[in-house]
């Protein structure tokens, strides 16, 4: 979730899935004794305890989508190949806000209900341990429908999705925890004249129908719920090259496309420099989606990684570079953290928010722009973030250890940077870009925990470096800083209004590249 400020309604305005169960299917179970026991609803998220779903594990979806602008609704199919981890007589899926009409299981009927934000699905014949199985969900949705989270943003012509952090299951059924990436295929099926696009590359363009095309999408590489894109509208491709040949695709508004290209060419330049630092671009293609919409209401972030197609206010982007030019690094690193290794819990947000930011702000004092203190460099940003440490760690709780409340503030970005400066000046910097690309490299395409990370450093560094690791993310106290022992953090005022809380149910824009 970039830099956002997500808007959240009250429980009660929940459509789609209630309290009460909503059953379906009139599908009766095989009678008789059934092995198995009903999958845990719950992975156990520190922060979202009630996401994700245990007992079996995703490998593929395919998402089939078709949308009618007349009605302005979707109706879809969702086919999910999993593999169950125990002996199940039910399972769940999160889902909230689907209009469910049927579930199949590995051909059979199932029967179905819904209740709060689950789908629970119980096959006519138990599911055995690791086995594969597949499962398709035929259902509609409604873009505009008020639910007390969504991922749709409906726009004019169509729309796009904001998953992050837990919002895919209101676009489709799924297991919605980044621990459990998976394969994504598309097909978007949408009115001649308006385009249908998703993560990966097209695979498939195919006239349907009634003045119908069919788009479909694949991905070379896992990804996490949270960052699926799926959008609708009236686009143009705008195709160029990267660095070593690396195909970049643009999604851009048609009325727009001259006014951003400026902002659109930077993405080259931007990939080049990070992959100095990084390594390789790591997947298929990248690109910018420009949201074809201009109401600020329209969502409440400025930019966010849903994976190889970032999705951007268009008029962000129609600002001059030094304006941009850091949130866009801050967004594709993205790719490397956060999309190619994923969090394995929401509590490991540090890992993405605070190393966007850290080579966000370098990518800026590099090029001498000033950032939002007036300050030109990481040293002085640092000093400044340092001295407000304590207060942060009183207000929002150390790094590594959010809530849902603050999921997203100051001390998820700023104070993600701040560890990973400290531990530069410890390490020096061929060792820490040393643990940055191995813990890249080991963990590519899967999820990795604040543990991981930390035993990675310690691998690589020759020492334990759990101790200092640890209270910099778990303290209660700022540590000293390594190579600044004139450093002063303030004293906390209990009375404090922190800029970067949440208030009135707003999530606030708390990266420093903006």
């Amino acid at each position: 979730m970039r830099y956002r400020t997500r808007v959240t309604a009250p429980a009660a305005v929940l459509i789609g899935t209630t309290a009460a169960l909503t059953l379906g299917s009139p599908a009766q179970a095989t009678p008789g004794r059934r092995t198995g026991d009903p999958g845990p609803e719950t992975l156990g998220d520190p922060v979202f305890p009630a996401l994700g779903n245990d007992g079996y594990r995703v490998s593929a979806y395919h998402l089939d989508l078709a949308y009618d602008p007349t009605t302005r609704l979707v109706d879809a199919t969702a086919t999910l190949r999993i593999r169950t981890t125990r002996a199940l007589s039910r399972f769940s899926l999160d889902a909230l806000g689907l209009d469910i009409r049927s579930v199949c299981v590995g051909g059979r009927t199932a029967v179905w209900e819904q209740a709060d934000e689950k789908l629970r699905v119980t096959p006519d014949r138990p599911l055995p341990a690791k086995a594969a199985a597949t499962v398709r969900v035929e259902y509609s949705a409604d873009p505009r429908r008020t639910l007390a989270h969504t991922a749709w943003v409906p726009t004019a012509d169509g729309f796009a999705i904001c998953p992050q952090p837990n919002s895919a299951h209101t676009v489709f059924p799924c297991n919605d925890h980044p621990s459990d990436k998976a394969d994504f295929s598309f097909r978007v099926t949408v009115p001649n004249g308006v385009r249908g696009v998703a993560n990966g590359l097209l695979t498939g363009v195919e006239e349907v129908d009634g003045d119908r095309t069919a788009y479909s999408y694949r991905s070379a590489s896992p990804i996490a719920t949270e960052l699926v894109q799926i959008t609708v509208g009236d686009y143009v491709i705008k195709d160029r090259e990267g660095p070593h040949g690396l195909p970049l695709r643009d999604v851009v508004p048609t009325a727009r496309a001259t006014a951003l290209e400026p902002a659109l060419a930077l993405t080259p330049g931007l990939v080049t420099w990070l992959e100095e630092r990084l390594g390789a671009f790591p997947f298929e293609t990248y690109g910018l989606l420009p949201c074809n919409s201009d109401d600020p209401k329209a969502f409440d972030f400025t930019g966010l990684e849903t994976q190889t197609l970032t999705l951007y206010k268009p008029n962000f982007l129609l600002q001059e570079e030094k304006k941009i030019g850091s949130h866009m690094m801050h967004e594709l690193v993205h790719s490397w953290f956060g999309n190619l290794v994923s969090p394995a819990t929401w509590a490991d947000l540090w890992l993405n928010e605070g190393h966007a930011d850290f080579y966000g702000l370098l990518y800026r004092y590099e090029r001498g722009w000033t950032d939002s203190l007036g300050l030109t460099t990481m040293e002085a940003r640092m000093k400044d973030t340092y001295a407000r440490g304590d207060q942060w760690r009183h207000d929002s709780g150390p790094v590594a250890a959010p809530n849902e409340v603050n999921l997203f503030d100051s001390q998820r970005y700023l104070g993600g940077v701040l560890v990973l400066y400290a531990f530069r000046q410890l390490v020096g910097e061929d060792v820490f870009h040393t643990v940055e690309r191995t813990f890249l490299d080991r963990f590519r395409n899967s999820s990795a925990s604040t543990d991981d990370y930390i035993a990675v450093a310690s691998e690589v560094s020759g020492q334990d470096q759990s101790g200092f690791l640890r209270d910099w993310l778990y303290g209660t106290k700022t540590p000293r800083m390594p190579g600044h022992p004139d450093w002063t953090v303030n004293p906390v005022s209990s009375s404090f209004a922190a800029p970067h809380s949440r208030r009135g149910g707003h999530w606030h824009e708390n990266s420093a590249t903006l």
